[in-house]
């Protein structure tokens, strides 16, 4: 529900501002974004909108940083509703690349165009690192002795590469399923399992 413009806090106008910059770039890109088209979107004046964000660099920030708690929220959700910890990874990956396509414009203010974000940066907030503890802890009983954050930064990686490369065409339409299968179910594995006694072979994929 909506919160009637005389009444709202501040925290309200800048959800407001957050949503809107989300929708716009949802509907129409970043590139067509600018602070005229925010602010009536956002129902506030231009000079309301810049005294909570100094610039438009700021708002993507502020939308990359609730689509990582939006995402975090996912996989945790994922994992409480998993009772299989052996398919954590599987369920964990799945969720994020659910999230990744269903949400372009946000999955790409998050990890495309906000590298003051990057992990190894000083001062990142609290909602980045979730994702990756979330997506570490999935891997930790693949992990067979490997570096845990190592492992956990190669799953991330694999995860990222796929979603861009196939909204970007790169990819064959038709192997979708089976790269997405690769990678949750056996890639990461090590040893590798032989195919039948994989997640698959032992029902845990249908």
């Amino acid at each position: 529900m909506s919160v009637p413009a005389e009444e709202a806090t501040e925290e309200d106008r800048r959800h407001l501002i957050v949503t809107a910059a989300r929708e716009l770039a949802e509907a129409e890109g970043w590139t067509g974004l600018n602070g005229r088209r925010l602010a009536e979107r956002a129902n506030v004046d231009v000079g309301d909108l810049y005294r909570h964000f100094a610039d438009q660099e700021a708002v993507l920030a502020a939308v990359a940083v609730h689509g990582f708690a939006e995402l975090a929220a996912a996989l945790t959700a994922a994992h409480a509703d998993n009772p299989f910890p052996e398919r954590a990874w599987a369920v964990m990956a799945t969720a994020y690349l659910d999230f990744a396509y269903a949400n372009p414009a946000v999955y790409d203010a998050m990890l495309a165009l906000t590298p003051d974000l990057a992990l190894g940066a000083a001062g990142v907030p609290a909602a980045p690192r979730a994702v990756f503890a979330a997506l570490r802890a999935a891997l930790l009983p693949l992990a067979q002795g490997r570096d845990p954050d190592t492992l956990a930064e190669v799953g991330w990686s694999l995860l990222h590469g796929v979603v861009m490369l196939t909204r970007g065409g790169r990819l064959r339409p038709e192997a979708q399923e089976e790269r997405e299968a690769m990678i949750t179910e056996r890639l990461l594995w090590w040893p590798c399992p032989a195919d039948g006694n994989s997640l698959s072979a032992r029902g845990g994929m249908p």
